[in-house]
Formats: C-alpha cells, sequence, structure tokens
C-alpha cells in the first residue's frame, strides 16, 4: 500500500483555519473538525499589513528604536501616582478656560456633526451659566459660533458620556506626583436625568447648583482637612473589593466616604447640609467614576509624545466619532465612526432609543482599568450583561494587545495578576483584537438622558490608520 492510500485509508481529521462554514459543513458529514480561530494580521489591510512590516522586524519583535520607547512609555504610566489634592473651579484651574468655552467629550466635532447627548449638554450647560434662556436659545448659540466648543483632552480634562465642562463648573484638581502634571474633571451628578447623558430640564440645573453652590465647598474643605488622596491606592484597594473603575465604583465611592466623612462631621458646613451631602454620596455609587477618570488621564498624559512609541495615550467617543491618540503621534487624532453599544435597556427603551458610544471614560480601559479589569468585578455583568465567566475572559484576552501589567491594580480571581497596562498599537493591529470597553448608553435626542449600560468595540479603522501613519512617520525620521 502506498503512502498516499494509507493516508487516505486513516480518518479524516480536519484543522481549519478562519471561516467557520467549512468546519460546520464537515461536522455534517460526522468529520472531526478542530476550529482555529485566526485572521491575518491588520485584518488583511494590505496597506497596514506593509506598515506592520516596516516596524517589525524578521523575529517578529518591534525595531528597537520602537522597543526601547515603549519602554519608556510604560515606565512612565507605571510609575504615575495620582492623587485628588482639591476642588477648584473650571474658570480660574483650567488651563485656557473661558466663560465663552465648552469643553465636551472625544475628539474635535462640530455643531451640525454632534450626537443628540452632547448636543442636549450644550445646551443645559449654556442655560445652567447663564448664557442662554431656554435650551432652544442655546441651542441657537451654540450653532452660532459665539462660544467655541473645544474637546476636554485638549485642555487636561475628561468628561463621562457627553462629558460638558463650563466656566462655573467645580472640578476635582487630580495631580500625578511622579510628574507633576495635573488632570481635571467635573463631580460626578449620578446616573439617569443628568446632565452628562444629556438631560437638562429644572431638576438637572438645580442639581448642577446645588453641587456648586453646596456640595463642592463642603467636599473641598474636608479634602483640605483630610489632605490629598492617594487614588492609585484607593483604586487598587477597590479592585480587591469586586469594582473595576469604570462602570462599577460601588467600592471606591465608600472608601472615599469614608475618608472624608468625620472631617465633613467636624467642619464647618450646616449638619443639615452634611447630612444632604452624605446623602448624596450614598446615593452615587459612580461618584468615583470622575476621579478614577482624571486619575486614568493624569497618568497616560506624560507617555504623550515620546518618539517612536506606539503605546494608545488616550481613547475618547464623542457620540460621533471614536478616536485615539498614539505616543509617538503626539496630539494628532485618529476616529473611525463611533459604533453601537450592545448591553442592557432600563424598562422603557431600546437598542432603537440609543446614541452611539460616547464619552471620555474610555480613558479608564487606556489606564488598564474599566473593561481591562472585569475580572476584578464579575458583578458587573449584572450592569453591562454577559455571565461572571465573560468578564474574566474579556481580561484575559488584553493581555493579548498590551505591553506590561499594573504592578499596583492585582486582580484576585487571576491569582492576583497585574491588570493588563499599555496598550500597543502594533499588537492591536496585528492580532485584529480590540480594547474592551464598558460604557453607559444614553438616549439620542437631546434632554432625556441614561437608558442602559453595555459593552462596545472599538473600530479596528482608527487603530489602522494610526498605524499607517506611525510608519510613514518613521519612515520620514530614517531617510
Amino acid at each position: 500500500m502506498t503512502r498516499a492510500a494509507e493516508l487516505f485509508g486513516q480518518p479524516l481529521a480536519v484543522l481549519n483555519l478562519g471561516l467557520t462554514s467549512f468546519a460546520d459543513t464537515l461536522r455534517q458529514c460526522g468529520t472531526r473538525v478542530v476550529q482555529v480561530d485566526w485572521r491575518p494580521a491588520a485584518g488583511g489591510d494590505r496597506e497596514a499589513m506593509a506598515a506592520l512590516d516596516a516596524l517589525v522586524g524578521a523575529d517578529g519583535k518591534a525595531r528597537p528604536e520602537i522597543a526601547n520607547a515603549n519602554q519608556e512609555a510604560i515606565r512612565r504610566l507605571g510609575a504615575a501616582k495620582p492623587v485628588l489634592e482639591g476642588i477648584g473651579v473650571a474658570l480660574e484651574d483650567i488651563p485656557g478656560m473661558r466663560s465663552d468655552l465648552v469643553l465636551h467629550s472625544g475628539p474635535p466635532v462640530p455643531w451640525e456633526l454632534m450626537s443628540g447627548p452632547t448636543r442636549g449638554a450644550i445646551m443645559g450647560a449654556l442655560v445652567y451659566e447663564g448664557l442662554a434662556k431656554s435650551p432652544e436659545d442655546a441651542a441657537r448659540l451654540a450653532q452660532s459660533g459665539a462660544v467655541e466648543l473645544a474637546p476636554c483632552h485638549h485642555h487636561q480634562t475628561v468628561g463621562p458620556m457627553a462629558g460638558v465642562v463650563t466656566a462655573s463648573m467645580p472640578v476635582l484638581k487630580v495631580r500625578n506626583v511622579a510628574f507633576g502634571n495635573l488632570a481635571f474633571a467635573t463631580l460626578n451628578e449620578g446616573l439617569g436625568k443628568v446632565l452628562r447623558y444629556g438631560a437638562y430640564d429644572d431638576t438637572v440645573l438645580e442639581r448642577l447648583r446645588w453641587m456648586q453652590r453646596s456640595l463642592a465647598p463642603a467636599l473641598g474643605a474636608a479634602l483640605q482637612a483630610h489632605g490629598p488622596l492617594d487614588l492609585q491606592a484607593l483604586i487598587a484597594q477597590a479592585l480587591q473589593m469586586g469594582d473595576e473603575g469604570h462602570n462599577r465604583n460601588r467600592a471606591a465611592t465608600s472608601l472615599v466616604i469614608r475618608a472624608l466623612a468625620p472631617h465633613l462631621v467636624e467642619g464647618k458646613t450646616a449638619p443639615a447640609e452634611v447630612g444632604r451631602v452624605l446623602r448624596f454620596l450614598d446615593a452615587n455609587d459612580h461618584f468615583f467614576l470622575n476621579l478614577s477618570m482624571a486619575a486614568a488621564k493624569a497618568a497616560l498624559d506624560p507617555t504623550l509624545g515620546i518618539p517612536h512609541s506606539t503605546l494608545i495615550s488616550a481613547m475618547a467617543r464623542n457620540g460621533t466619532e471614536f478616536g485615539l491618540r498614539v505616543s509617538g503621534l503626539g496630539e494628532r487624532w485618529f476616529c473611525a465612526p463611533a459604533p453601537m453599544v450592545d448591553g442592557l435597556y432600563l424598562p422603557g427603551f431600546s437598542a432603537a432609543d440609543a446614541a452611539p458610544d460616547i464619552g471620555d471614560s474610555v480613558i479608564t480601559e487606556t489606564y488598564g482599568i474599566g473593561g481591562f479589569a472585569m475580572a476584578a468585578a464579575p458583578a458587573i455583568v449584572q450592569f453591562v450583561g454577559g455571565r461572571a465567566a465573560d468578564a474574566l475572559r474579556y481580561t484575559e484576552r488584553m493581555y493579548a494587545i498590551t505591553m506590561a501589567e499594573h504592578a499596583a491594580y492585582k486582580i484576585p480571581a487571576l491569582d492576583f495578576r497585574g491588570s493588563p497596562m499599555g496598550i500597543d498599537l502594533l499588537k492591536v493591529v496585528d492580532t485584529g483584537i480590540v480594547p474592551v470597553v464598558n460604557t453607559g448608553i444614553a438616549h439620542k435626542t437631546p434632554g432625556i438622558g441614561m437608558v442602559g449600560a453595555g459593552l462596545v468595540k472599538p473600530p479596528l479603522q482608527c487603530f489602522v490608520q494610526a498605524l499607517v501613519a506611525f510608519a510613514a512617520e518613521e519612515q520620514r525620521g530614517r531617510r
């Protein structure tokens, strides 16, 4: 018997790469099949594959100058020490802030292309500031160009969801003491009908005014009495208690209350108002979100602008586009259409009501917490959908596209392995694995607010664009 006859006389077993339909057909015929989840690098995009070839050596490793730059970028990210040092006012503290400037989340976007939630938040903010008498008047003002609209990221700031920041709003002042830089965020309003989800009725504006009038001064005085809050230590502890730092912040918010409550009680704020402040914090499990976002922004900003580095220094969405910045390419944005969120909806709402993905809160995933640390918070799936096993799987998958593990942010369910840290543009495009992000969902119509929460896949397209631009920049530098 020939070797060919011997081969074809044996029971057939097939290793199938790529399309599962081939494997399904063979299984229907009773053939044993092993399916391999394989895809070509860069999704088969020839330009991106050529860019990868130019940046990666024959050994599969990044060119030496890229590897060295990435070592420096990840060193800076791992060395970051974000602390909350005060509560200020946007006009007084945010660099470049003016009374006629409105900051929003995500990359730059003109009024004409803004999503419903972003428009709603801007309309509400202009009424809150007294620059407009009604939401309709505010819309006309924003469209006229009489006020400037700019990204939070361009002013050392991050904003959740619509992310709107205006001059008189109180802001958290977070300093990265390892490098001295500051980052800012507003105080979190809570969930539901709130400005950051595009709502702007009287209850929303009155809550904002109370936060400016009472909440911020009371917390600021308590923080001054306590001293700076070590946000890295709080995040690390919260990950041990079931948080992930983006959509589950119950433990971290509780830790902030524990730290500041004695100083609130002992301070000069009237007892009745102290009670209202504590009740507000107790009812708002998301209060820590804005702190974790500002901590992440403060940690990541020193990584921006390192020549040759492929570390992702920022990701953000404005409800129209998803954008990212790469360390070695500085302040340039690479954008693609914002995807829809796959999630759970509040009673009375459905996917038909949802706006596209929105908000600067993806800075937490860029930092290595949030969706990247979902294994620490299996209960998060009750809020965003899925099963507890999915939370573990999401985190484990992120190690394939990151450069290191965070020394402080340990995940108990993974035998205290550090959270995946430092998204590598090369690895994202090479593997086709995009960062996992959990997020809230806003109504597509201005004025309504939150309708749900879920998971979203960033568009690979913007990563591919960034890689091609990075390769071109590297090629110019070698000439």
